[in-house]
């Protein structure tokens, strides 16, 4: 007898983070919608990813344990993707959590929109545990024209289409290094009838940074600047303890249960809020103003030095006018001597300066 199809199928594919990827597996199997199948896709593990999964005997989980595909295993997910059974499809991550209500909130977004694709806000985590509320609107016009053809910040953990959607842009691309969700998000988007995304605005998901990536993005740095105020909310900040910043996360998670997540999303709309009246009343925070005095000082002494350059260059001008002066006088001194000594006079006085010189001698030697 064969299982009837379950309503969602989430990917979530691996590749040597069993130290987190319990976490992974655990927000997936809490979700309120209970009708799904995870797909768990192992890209050539080789750390305790198989006993990680293995501990878990939910019968929704299907493990592909697979040698490593090439570049960054897209053909892996392609493999289990091609066999899901969900009308919807939904990706996990194995380094990132997901809310009790990310599936239920997005089928409601998908249905109640129209769209085969969509996604909800993003909560990017840093390594030092700072949640980073992201603003994309994917429903405008020039954000969602960025998305097709310049840039994505929304990562998969946050997004669910249907899955004829998948099938009709023919799956992931297999032949990139990076970015195959991506390029597979803007040919759903492109090629479907609304030619719309679907946005929830509620976050569901919690986004950290991949152990390979080194620093904050250009997005974080921004938004680092402004969690260094005193206002950033305290439910946003996680410094990690006694394991990577999943494992302090998802105990707040599990001490405080739904008022946590509630307490996240309510702290995302004070900080979205917070940054609108920052521009409105051209607000910068602290580390905005100390560059900015840091900038007026490199400018100030740059101008000063630019004025000791011009002073200087006057004294070398005035000096080298004093030298041309100077080598002018003797000059015609010089041709003055040469006059004197051409002259007859000259010749017929040579006689008597070579007997006072000859007297100047004889005095000099006596004793």
């Amino acid at each position: 007898m064969i299982d009837s199809a379950p309503r969602v199928t989430i990917l979530l594919p691996t590749h040597n983070r069993a130290d987190v990827l319990g976490f992974a597996i655990q927000s997936a199997l809490w979700q309120t919608e209970r009708d799904f199948e995870l797909l768990i896709v192992g890209d050539g593990c080789t750390d305790d990813t198989r006993n990680v999964v293995a501990a878990f005997t939910d019968s929704r989980i299907r493990w592909y344990d697979l040698p490593k595909a090439p570049l960054s295993g897209y053909a892996n997910r392609n493999v289990a993707l091609r066999q899901a059974r969900g009308r919807y499809v939904a990706y996990a991550q194995h380094d990132d959590i997901m809310f009790p209500d990310h599936i239920e909130r997005l089928i409601a977004t998908i249905d109640e929109s129209g769209v085969d694709w969509a996604y909800s806000r993003p909560l990017w985590v840093a390594p030092d545990g700072v949640i980073f509320p992201f603003s994309i609107d994917l429903t405008q016009g020039d954000e969602l024209d960025i998305f097709l053809r310049t840039e994505n910040h929304v990562p998969s953990t946050c997004v669910m289409h249907t899955r004829s959607a998948l099938e009709r842009v023919g799956f992931w691309p297999e032949d990139v290094p990076g970015v195959a969700d991506w390029r597979c998000w803007q040919r759903i988007v492109s090629t479907s009838a609304s030619g719309a995304a679907g946005h929830c605005r509620v976050p569901t998901t919690l986004h950290f940074r991949a152990i390979w990536k080194e620093g904050d993005s250009p997005p974080e740095r921004r938004m680092r600047d402004t969690a260094e105020s005193l206002w950033w909310p305290d439910v946003l900040r996680h410094p990690p303890v006694a394991g990577p910043e999943q494992a302090t996360i998802w105990r707040a998670m599990q001490t405080a249960g739904a008022p946590w997540v509630e307490a996240v999303r309510a702290a995302t709309d004070t900080v979205i809020d917070r940054l609108a009246w920052m521009v409105t009343r051209d607000y910068t925070t602290p580390a905005e103003a100390e560059a900015r005095a840091e900038i007026e000082a490199l400018r100030a002494g740059i101008f000063a030095a630019a004025e000791a350059e011009r002073e200087a260059r006057a004294e070398v001008g005035d000096l080298r006018a004093g030298i041309s002066v100077a080598a002018e006088a003797e000059a015609e001194a010089r041709a003055e001597v040469e006059a004197l000594r051409a002259s007859t006079s000259w010749r017929i006085t040579a006689p008597l300066r070579a007997i006072a010189t000859l007297v100047r001698r004889r005095i000099g030697s006596r004793p």
